[in-house]
């Protein structure tokens, strides 16, 4: 019979060599944040610069304390930003980081810093004024992948390609019409940044842990000097909201999906089967053992982004979704998905304006393809329409008609001849044959928002203006 082993031996080899310590060190490691949490540093010593002015102003701490203390801070950013601070996980997060040194440079001052504050509106405040920040570089990223999307638009605003419904050949369009279809998206995403960093805009620092503070502090001040509109009205809905999170998640999520749309199209009009662009080569990749392909990783990577930026996105709606108020450690786990989302954001809008700006169209392959698949169907339906007089859905049943008789001649609808055409309907002239053409068709489209090349002009000119 074996001996038994005791209960501290069987706990520790419950968790593994890395926790061999036991319990103790499984709290450390659960409880801490600060591997992730110190990307916050530049906002958390903001917030606590902006904090202690207001705590000199109000006489709640003496201006030399406040002088030490911002001064010592800035002693802390600048070892932070040089990469010489001695980060600490038994510190838990970059608060206590950033606290306990500046109280070893500073000494008892930095201990009046945390007057009329509490974590929970530190960290609210400091992840707020993060988020913010990654709204403005979104906003700035999709500016720019505008500006390469209307690039492409206004050298192809005459350009004629097959627009596509089911992935089937449906109308000639033009590739500035293309191209402006995804300006409008993007400018969508960019009026959902800009929407929600104006509604995030408001200021937690002050609230303390959730019922505010006795100390007579100024939190318009303090709003102020970080740059928020006003400081928000609920001290325990200040400490609790995650919404301004859950908003660019929200945001991210949509505009990562716009960017899948045109990553698959450029996937497709890549492949030797369409030939519709040619990659740049600082976009492409070679083949380990096909010397011949050229493989469009950007865009499949961008395309692939979707996942992790709306899994991410789901995680904090389930985080946040049972959460009574005001703070919970559940909280916690707000950051890391909001990281990795817009790092990965940034990186597609960066990539896909670059891939834009290098693309280039191929012209004769865009123009063959849309005269195909019976392309002008619907232009010789309205000429029936227009012309004749006749009910669209006679004239749709005519146009039916003359497709399969192209279609068993192995011809296109323009190839017809007038007798083919007056067999179906005897009232046919040799004029239906001028809107038969791709260009007449997309020339045709001139309705508001329509394909025809003065239309996409107009378009671009009105996006130019908005954007300036």
């Amino acid at each position: 019979m074996t001996d038994r082993p005791d209960s501290t031996d069987a706990a520790n080899s419950m968790w593994g060599g890395r926790f061999a310590a036991g319990p103790d060190a499984i709290m450390e490691a659960i409880n801490a944040s600060i591997g992730f949490d110190r990307r916050l540093y530049a906002q958390d010593i903001a917030g606590s610069r902006a904090h202690a002015a207001m705590l000199a102003a109000q006489g709640i701490i003496s201006d030399n304390d406040a002088a030490a203390i911002r001064e010592g801070l800035l002693t802390v950013l600048s070892e932070i930003e040089a990469g010489d601070f001695p980060f600490k996980t038994a510190l838990e997060d970059i608060h206590m980081n950033v606290e306990a040194r500046l109280k070893e440079i500073i000494g008892e001052p930095a201990g009046r810093l945390h007057t009329g504050r509490s974590r929970n509106d530190q960290v609210a405040t400091d992840f707020r004024l993060w988020v913010r920040d990654q709204c403005d570089a979104a906003i700035d990223g999709l500016r720019a992948l505008i500006g390469s999307a209307m690039g492409q638009a206004e050298a192809g605003a005459d350009w004629v390609m097959p627009g596509f419904t089911h992935l089937q050949t449906a109308q000639p369009v033009t590739w500035g019409h293309h191209m402006m279809a995804y300006v409008e998206m993007f400018g969508r995403d960019l009026s959902r940044f800009q929407d929600a960093r104006a509604r995030m805009n408001e200021s937690p620092l002050g609230a303390a842990a959730l019922a505010g503070t006795g100390y007579p502090i100024d939190r318009h001040t303090t709003a102020q000097a970080l740059g928020f509109d006003r400081p928000m009205a609920n001290s325990l809905d200040a400490v609790s909201d995650r919404d301004f999170a859950l908003e660019f998640l929200s945001a991210a999520s949509i505009c990562a999906v716009h960017l899948s749309r045109l990553a698959e199209e450029l996937v497709i009009w890549s492949s030797a089967q369409f030939r519709f662009v040619s990659m740049s080569d600082k976009w492409s990749t070679g083949s380990s053992i096909m010397p011949q392909k050229r493989n469009p990783d950007a865009a499949e990577l961008i395309r692939a982004k979707i996942g992790r930026i709306l899994g991410a996105n789901v995680a904090l709606f389930t985080v946040m979704k049972g959460l009574p108020l005001a703070y919970s450690k559940d909280m916690q786990e707000d950051k890391e998905q909001v990281f990795d989302a817009a790092d990965h954001l940034m990186l597609a809008l960066a990539a896909m304006s670059g891939m834009l700006a290098d693309l280039t169209a191929n012209t004769a392959n865009l123009e063959a393809a849309a005269a195909t698949g019976f392309s002008t169907a619907t232009d010789l339906a309205d000429w029936l329409v227009r012309e004749l007089g006749l009910p669209f859905r006679d004239a749709h049943h005519v146009t039916g008609s003359l497709v399969a008789m192209a279609e068993g001649k192995g011809i296109d609808l323009p190839d017809l001849t007038l007798a083919d055409m007056q067999s179906v309907h005897g009232d046919i002239t040799e004029n239906v044959f001028g809107v038969l053409g791709v260009h007449n068709s997309v020339a045709s489209r001139q309705s508001y928002g329509g394909t025809a090349p003065d239309q996409v002009r107009a378009q671009i000119a009105r996006w130019k203006e908005k954007l300036a």
